[in-house]
């Protein structure tokens, strides 16, 4: 589950039934299925997020069922899984799991978390692992607040301490610290950190209907913009906004910074008008046009006559999609997939080159 994706599962699944367990890839070594951070959720009866799938989720789901089937209160508790030697994963790394159960009282942290990613803060979240039947403690730290306890003061302090240091640098994901005060005490540190991926995809012919039907499943916060409001179809992924929009060019202009924008409208004059609002913005992470290197070249001239320099038209993805080795399918969901797939590359190139991780749904 994305960063900060598994914070209103969790509080639903309390909200529900009183309890849950958050399954966190607290380490991990060599090959793993999935990256330390990654989070799933598991609720009476329903699971949302994957660690991975596999033998590995299948076991932390045994281990996360059985937890809830028990009468213990809160407890937080760790499994290393030798991937190969205990799993028979060809994978051969180790991941390290932390299972962490929790009812109602985790509310006051948890609500404050929810608050953070709604409004795109930062924080941290610090659980002492104990086992399984003890109780245990939560804390949210950001860097000018905090909420719950880890239990004493002297631990809040030293919790707070390190995760301040980890929010003021690049750190992302979940780590396993090793108490300095107390060794039988490990603190699981789970920093979290905003990364939207926006994308504006517009046009809703055959190739942008495939295309939202490719981001459904990707976490992405996608607007889906055309002005042809009775082709749009009824029902579209959870995770995708119809705006049926007069002038599409505005929505350009409304976009926000490092957003995403794929233009594949029904009209040749329209994505020009849309290729120059979004060459007005120098900050958007993608500009995508779907075309062919002759409608590329007709563009650019077009452009360039308009008074476009050189090294903004070069920020034009035309012919679309595989990074610049376009597919030669014709089928809308070939090209949406190639689409999507260099989405997917340009962010996470993006995210590296700023410190930051990306954990995939």
């Amino acid at each position: 589950m994305t960063s900060m994706a598994w914070l209103e599962p969790l509080a639903a699944a309390i909200a529900l039934d009183g309890e849950a367990v958050l399954v966190v890839v607290a380490a991990t070594q060599g090959s793993a299925p999935r990256e330390p951070g990654t989070a799933m959720v598991i609720a009476n009866a329903a699971v949302h997020g994957t660690i991975g799938g596999g033998h590995l989720e299948f076991e932390a789901l045994r281990i996360g069922r059985d937890a809830l089937a028990t009468t213990s209160t809160q407890g937080a508790w760790i499994v290393r899984f030798p991937l190969a030697a205990r799993l028979g994963q060809c994978c051969g790394g180790v991941a390290t799991l932390a299972f962490v159960k929790l009812d109602r009282r985790a509310r006051p942290w948890l609500d404050g978390a929810l608050s953070c990613a709604r409004t795109g803060a930062a924080f941290a979240v610090v659980t002492a692992i104990a086992n399984a039947t003890q109780e245990h403690g939560a804390l949210l730290v950001t860097p000018d607040d905090t909420r719950g306890t880890l239990g004493t003061p002297a631990t809040d302090s030293a919790a707070i301490a390190l995760a301040r240091t980890r929010l003021a640098g690049t750190a992302q994901g979940a780590a396993l610290v090793r108490f300095a005060e107390d060794d039988a005490t490990t603190l699981l540190v789970q920093v979290e950190r905003p990364d939207p991926f926006d994308v504006l995809v517009f046009g809703n012919g055959h190739v942008g209907r495939a295309l939202v039907e490719v981001l459904g499943v990707v976490p992405a916060r996608v607007r889906w913009i055309d002005s042809r409001a009775a082709d749009f179809p009824r029902a579209v992924p959870r995770n995708v906004e119809v705006i049926v929009a007069d002038e599409p060019d505005d929505e350009l202009g409304r976009a926000p910074a490092g957003a995403y924008a794929v233009i594949a409208t029904h009209s040749h004059a329209l994505d020009l008008t849309l290729i120059e609002a979004a060459l007005a913005r120098n900050d958007l992470r993608y500009v995508g046009l779907i075309g062919s290197r002759s409608k590329r070249t007709q563009f650019e001239r077009r452009l360039a006559a308009r008074g476009h320099a050189a090294e903004a038209l070069a920020r034009i993805h035309c012919p679309i999609g595989a990074q610049g080795a376009p597919i030669k399918g014709k089928h809308p969901g070939s090209i949406a997939i190639a689409i999507a797939a260099e989405l997917i590359i340009v962010r996470e190139a993006a995210t590296r080159s700023s410190g930051l991780r990306v954990a995939a749904q």
